[in-house]
């Protein structure tokens, strides 16, 4: 069946091949990931000058730290010697500089080479320009996001911007003050599936009335399939009976004093492509990020904010942590289920969308876009 000849119900989605294939992901690694701002790290994990972390972008690893001056820098992780990778490992800390462990050639928190061997009988090798490639960062929302482009989008449209999409204005995330909320619980997902399949599932709740118990009780009216991403500003309804978003609908936490009255009782999904979902609820705020790792694999961090003397106290937050892990996991069984299906000879052109999914179209449209692969 070709897309000319379906019914108006129905339109159709990207072919198999856009799961499956690695020359399709290696596409979307250089036009998509490593152009666009993609979000790396919590800014609170950088707590002080030299505490690190390591991210993979596309095909490139690429350093994040905190300077002198207190401020995020990012680099490609690189040496600019013979090309080793400068630090090996996911976190960690350095007093004053970093270290390369195969010729010890050194660049301060700045990126600046500051030492090597023999390196004062080599006085035309320019410290800056044999530092570190830095590489564009901001921080938004207490995190840090970073952009490999040489000349990188506006972070105001392209990120920003899709929040405004999604609720209306930039106000209505701001009042979450999501920058100094406290990680309450983090859970890192390896998932054996395609990026746009999680990405796909995310944004509708055809599915939910069939996988998530726990969440339609909460939320009674994604029973109906409509997911809150598929109207302007909308957020789903708590139900009657529920006080809390917990897996059982009991009394949440203390909630955020910013969260304006009509947002009380609701929750918000937002997408911010090609890797984010933040979900908002009035007492803590849920915060995902994807980094695909191959075709078929991809790697989840989902961090659960709450307000910080909520953490420091040592409440207990397993009850809201324990709704939305039950809602990942069900989701991430079904993208698993989805996955070799995606290689099917049945699938090789793709499936359908209802209409409470055609909204997903437009995200469809957007891959193909950024890939230059022809529509029709």
């Amino acid at each position: 069946m070709t897309s000319t000849s379906l019914p108006d119900s129905l339109i159709a989605t990207l072919p198999g091949s856009s799961y499956t294939d690695p020359e399709i992901f290696a596409q979307e690694q250089e036009r998509i990931f490593e152009t666009m701002w993609f979000c790396v790290a919590r800014a609170s994990e950088l707590a002080k000058p030299g505490a690190f972390r390591t991210v993979d972008v596309g095909r490139e690893s690429i350093l994040v730290t905190r300077a002198r001056d207190n401020s995020v820098r990012a680099y490609f992780n690189v040496c600019r010697h013979r090309g080793a990778k400068l630090c090996t490992e996911e976190t960690g800390e350095v007093k004053r500089a970093f270290q390369c462990p195969y010729h010890a050639w050194t660049y301060d928190l700045n990126g600046k080479l500051v030492a090597a061997p023999n390196l004062t009988k080599m006085p035309d090798v320019g410290r800056t320009e044999y530092g570190l490639v830095s590489v564009a960062v901001r921080e938004w929302l207490g995190y840090v996001w970073v952009c490999l482009a040489e000349n990188p989008p506006s972070f105001e449209e392209d990120v920003i911007g899709e929040v405004i999409a999604r609720l209306g204005d930039v106000e209505s995330i701001e009042r979450y003050d999501i920058e100094n909320l406290s990680v309450g619980k983090r859970i890192v997902y390896d998932v054996k599936a395609n990026w746009k399949l999680i990405i796909e599932n995310f944004m509708e709740c055809y599915h939910c009335a069939t996988i998530h118990p726990e969440l339609t009780e909460v939320l009674p009216e994604f029973a109906d399939g409509y997911a809150a991403q598929y109207y302007v500003g909308h957020g789903a309804e708590f139900g009657d009976d529920v006080q809390g978003f917990t897996v059982d609908g009991s009394e949440g936490l203390d909630r955020i004093p910013g969260v304006a009255e009509d947002q009380d009782r609701r929750y918000y999904a937002i997408t911010v492509k090609p890797q984010v979902f933040i979900n908002l609820v009035p007492d803590h705020v849920i915060f995902h990020r994807m980094y695909p790792v191959s075709v078929d694999r991809t790697v989840v961090e989902c961090d659960w904010l709450y307000l910080p003397h909520v953490v420091e106290s040592g409440k207990d937050v397993s009850r809201s942590v324990e709704l939305f892990h039950r809602v990942n996991q069900q989701d991430f069984d079904a993208c698993e289920r989805t996955q070799p299906g995606m290689s099917s000879r049945m699938y090789a052109k793709g499936g359908v969308l209802v209409p409470s999914e055609h909204h997903i179209g437009a995200f469809h449209d957007w891959v193909n876009e950024r890939l230059g692969t022809p529509q029709g």
